[in-house]
């Protein structure tokens, strides 16, 4: 059975012929040169020689691995890894940290439980620039400074995931749980077997949400860090662009290998994420 079309915001839907297929052709092919060609520039720029920053080009010629073969010889991989342990290691930690938190308040009724919901959301107002001094010092105070664990910690409870997953388990049927605990099931089994299972979509949304909150993060590498070796890329990019002998080239294949994981997180991950994004709605 065929869907119904509906249209678009502009209407193109509902024009035909040979003037309508031209104007939809040429207004696509003008949103892709916008949305994609800045992607598309660095992707060709990184294996291409550049001289020029200021003049990228779409075009691939001379195709060449030297760019990256000059950013490994600025210890580029070495970045790359310790992004992936951050990474690694946070979002783990997020998300258990938010699947556990949002169960708690999604079936749980405790005294002051406004009061947190209050504190989990001020967390979200205040900007990373205003915790700066207070955060460093509570890390220096539990001697996490100078380690990727001082990276990995302050990322593990992150109030986006904790109210996305609470919001997600409350549409959960309150039947399945009593159904399950009928047949003997404690409330650990319960949230093991039977809640975690149907949030797939809300891991989705949280896990390309915080993969990509956690690769990005330029601040907190800054504060912990206490010795180039324990740069993430994020950070290394910024350094790379302040030494003047490093070309352009190089950043640029840099910054593509700053930019591929994120993009390889999202693919691999779409299926729950567009469940996730789209729930809310079919349950409305």
């Amino acid at each position: 059975m065929k869907h119904r079309q509906l249209d678009t915001a502009l209407g193109l839907d509902a024009r035909n012929g040979p003037l309508a297929l031209i104007g939809k052709l040429v207004l696509y092919g003008l949103l892709v040169l916008v949305f994609a060609g800045p992607l598309l520039a660095l992707l060709v720029s990184a294996f291409s020689p550049v001289s020029d920053p200021t003049r990228l080009t779409l075009l691939p010629t001379d195709l060449t691995l030297a760019n990256f073969r000059a950013a490994f010889d600025r210890d580029v991989l070495r970045y790359l890894l310790n992004s992936f342990l951050v990474v690694g290691g946070g979002l783990l930690l997020q998300v258990g940290v938010s699947i556990s938190a949002g169960y708690a308040l999604a079936r749980k009724r405790f005294p002051g439980m406004r009061l947190v919901l209050l504190l989990i959301l001020s967390t979200m107002m205040l900007p990373e620039e205003v915790l700066a001094i207070p955060l460093s010092l509570v890390l220096s105070d539990l001697s996490l400074t100078g380690s990727l664990l001082g990276m990995i910690v302050p990322v593990g409870a992150w109030a986006f995931s904790i109210l996305v997953t609470a919001e997600f388990m409350k549409e959960i049927p309150l039947e399945l749980e009593e159904a399950a605990r009928l047949d003997g099931a404690g409330d650990l089994r319960i949230f093991w077997s039977v809640v975690l299972p149907l949030c797939k979509p809300a891991l989705g949304v949280i896990g390309i949400f915080g993969f990509t909150m956690i690769w990005d993060q330029y601040l907190l590498p800054l504060l912990v860090a206490t010795d180039a070796r324990q740069f993430t890329l994020p950070l290394a990019l910024r350094t790379l662009r302040a030494d003047e002998q490093v070309g352009v080239g190089v950043l640029l294949a840099s910054a593509l290998l700053a930019l591929l994981p994120s993009v390889l997180a999202f693919l691999a991950m779409q299926r729950q994420f567009m469940r996730g994004l789209t729930s809310g709605a079919v349950k409305g």
